[in-house]
């Protein structure tokens, strides 16, 4: 649905008793900074056919949560995805709340006659996922960016604050340069390949950096004029997000580190609260890429935040189309990836951070 259609009213305050009953219903999208960059307008605009934000409320029409999303239009498929988790509002919402919310949300989607919900971005980890959905673990890795500087230096791994150390000393410079879009691409679809990942096409890639706006920032990480790592941020004052990156093979020890380490300090300094690397798999093969790659977020004194990631077939005998096309192109998606890791998989109840009240 786009925010173009009728909306309902709804209210804004947190002064009602607790009721786990949420009704999913769509609302008008009202973004400010201290949400998610991509619950923005412009960028749910960017990135898909429609868009918009399901609101949860609950039975005194207060606005408990909301969620945004965007619906792609692919082989005749119409498929939702999620551009971050739920976010909470007010007094906040317990596990068994968001869960009502998004069984409601499945019921929307499927009147409107979406196909399948497949699984959101990697920044959207959910507390919990609706009856009947297929699910995953997943996790990501974030940094607290309201420390004192000195403070994240030193929660950074020995290694890794030598290697920024050597960096710095051979001359390695860090810059911003958003027109390097090119370029960048290039380099993170080669890294891409490298590890027989599929990425995105060039248009969409610039769509998808455009639609940021002001809230994209392009790093470079160069040395004796070459280009040695490249990463695209998102970010408002709710938290920086490292959303692609690449390198080139054999790069300079410690560039990208480096690179990291500038975009943290950087983004502390404008008041953004967190800094997250977008993704990570839960307990990967011993070895593997993702292990070095969850290693390395954890050596930036990063803490693991763990949840779920899922997708759910509202019309199954067209949701077909979509399993068959993805295991073809990628040998599936995501969730088909680590579902296999659900089995015996909890994570501590929490309550998401409340950002609009």
């Amino acid at each position: 649905m786009s925010p173009r259609s009728s909306q309902k009213t709804v209210t804004n305050s947190a002064d009602h008793q607790f009721s786990s009953a949420i009704t999913a219903e769509p609302i008008k999208i009202q973004w400010n900074p201290s949400m998610p960059v991509f619950a923005r307008e412009e960028f749910l605009k960017a990135v898909g056919d429609e868009y918009g934000w399901l609101g949860g409320l609950d039975e005194y029409r207060t606005l408990r949560c909301f969620l945004p999303y965007t619906i792609l239009r692919k082989a005749g498929l119409r498929l939702v995805r999620f551009r971050a988790e739920t976010i909470s509002c007010g007094e906040g919402l317990d596990v068994s709340a968001e869960r009502s919310f998004l069984n409601s949300a499945i019921e929307h989607f499927r009147k409107i006659r979406a196909d399948v919900i497949v699984p959101a971005t990697n920044n959207s980890i959910f507390r919990t996922y609706p009856v009947g959905a297929v699910a995953a673990p997943y996790g990501t890795y974030v940094i607290d960016l309201r420390r004192p500087e000195d403070v994240l230096w030193r929660n950074l791994g020995r290694i890794t604050r030598q290697n920024i150390g050597t960096s710095r000393r051979d001359g390695v410079s860090i810059r911003e340069e958003m027109e390097a879009l090119d370029p960048a691409y290039d380099l993170i679809r080669e890294t891409f390949d490298r590890s027989k990942i599929g990425f995105m096409h060039r248009d969409a890639f610039k769509r998808f950096a455009y639609g940021l706006g002001g809230y994209g920032k392009l790093f470079t990480a160069e040395y004796r004029g070459i280009a040695q790592s490249y990463c695209l941020f998102g970010f408002s004052n709710y938290c920086a997000y490292a959303i692609y990156a690449g390198n080139i093979q054999h790069q300079h020890q410690g560039a990208n580190k480096l690179l990291y380490w500038e975009a943290i300090r950087i983004f502390r300094s404008l008041g953004v609260q967190r800094f997250d690397f977008f993704g990570a798999r839960i307990n990967p093969q011993k070895g593997s890429k993702p292990e070095a790659l969850n290693l390395m977020k954890a050596r930036f004194g990063a803490t693991l935040h763990e949840g779920y990631m899922w997708k759910y077939f509202l019309r199954p005998w067209r949701a077909c189309v979509y399993s068959i096309g993805i295991r073809l192109l990628r040998g599936g998606d995501i969730v088909d990836h680590e579902a296999h890791r659900l089995k015996g998989y909890r994570i501590e109840a929490g309550t998401h951070h409340s950002i609009c009240s």
